[in-house]
């Protein structure tokens, strides 16, 4: 069986719809009708006319599709994909968080559950979260959850002080500053891209600090350079290649193993076998209580206008 073409005729046939984020595997993003980072997808998710949304990446990401869809069936291809950072913000701790800091305006990264976007005034990804934060009076206090460096490097850049909660993503997290400074010395020529869940002294190594989408827009256009180390998750790499093979793209190495590239292994969770039984069976079903999409739906649609009034 051609699981690619199997896959293409029962999407066809069920009139189902995939997503895929760039940190999956390229088999699975070659096959996927939309592939993007989160923002993408919640805006593709938004406006889509398809019966079933297939969310190929980690578990809230396919709440988000739920919450922006509730109408529809969405589907993911293993249920076990979670994500380190958003099993770092549990509702109830991010509840009384945002009860000891009274008066606070709650700005919420995209990678956290449904219930914590419920407790959130405005979601936010990498790639619109400075533009959301400065759309906000330079007085007014915030809190933001639940990547610290992300919170960082937006206060570094806007000059706040906004509260943050302390989480990571344990794949950012993990780049050696000491082992992109050896790859520089073996590419001297090279640009390093950075995403902004990475630690600060990281960051600060950046030719270009941005989102997934962002770091593939800069390598794609880049007229003057053919070399680019790259720390983000390694399945970005994929599409970089696909959009400029004649280009260099050298993975940042993780601090805690000799591989040389550093992978998200829930991200990895979706393969090929897995994305045909979901459109077969129909499930693993992602399911969020109404009272909690009728709440974690308003700070996603108001990311979504926002985004949308500055081109995002």
């Amino acid at each position: 069986m051609d699981l690619k073409e199997e896959i293409l005729r029962l999407k066809k046939e069920k009139n189902a719809v995939i997503m895929a984020h760039y940190y999956t595997l390229g088999d699975i993003q070659n096959v996927a009708d939309y592939v993007g980072d989160s923002l993408a997808l919640a805006q593709n998710a938004a406006k889509t006319t398809a019966d079933i949304i297939v969310l190929c990446g980690v578990h809230f990401m396919g709440e988000t599709a739920k919450i922006l869809c509730p109408d529809k069936k969405v589907l993911v291809p293993d249920m076990n994909a979670g994500c380190s950072l958003a099993d770092s913000c549990r509702a109830e701790d991010f509840a009384q968080f945002i009860k000891e800091n009274p008066g606070h305006t709650v700005i919420s990264y995209v990678n956290t559950t449904a219930a914590v976007k419920a407790l959130t005034d405005v979601v936010v990804t990498s790639s619109n979260a400075i533009q959301i934060v400065n759309s906000f009076p330079k007085d007014q206090k915030i809190i933001f959850g639940p990547d610290r460096n992300l919170g960082n490097y937006i206060n570094s850049l806007t000059g706040r002080n906004m509260k943050l909660w302390n989480g990571a993503c344990h794949v950012h997290e993990n780049f050696s500053l000491e082992k992109i400074l050896k790859l520089k010395e073996v590419y001297p020529d090279a640009r390093i891209l950075v995403h902004p869940e990475c630690k600060g002294p990281v960051v600060k190594l950046a030719d270009k600090v941005g989102s997934t989408a962002a770091l593939l827009k800069y390598s794609v256009a880049c007229e003057d350079c053919n070399d680019f180390i790259v720390a983000t998750e390694s399945g970005i790499l994929h599409e970089m290649r696909r959009q400029a093979p004649q280009k260099n793209f050298i993975p940042a190495p993780p601090s805690d193993s000799t591989c040389g590239c550093n992978d998200c292994a829930y991200m990895k969770l979706n393969t090929l076998q897995k994305l045909y039984d979901c459109l077969v069976n129909e499930s693993p079903e992602v399911l969020v209580d109404p009272a909690i999409i009728e709440r974690a739906c308003l700070p996603i649609k108001r990311m979504l206008e926002i985004s949308a009034k500055y081109g995002i």
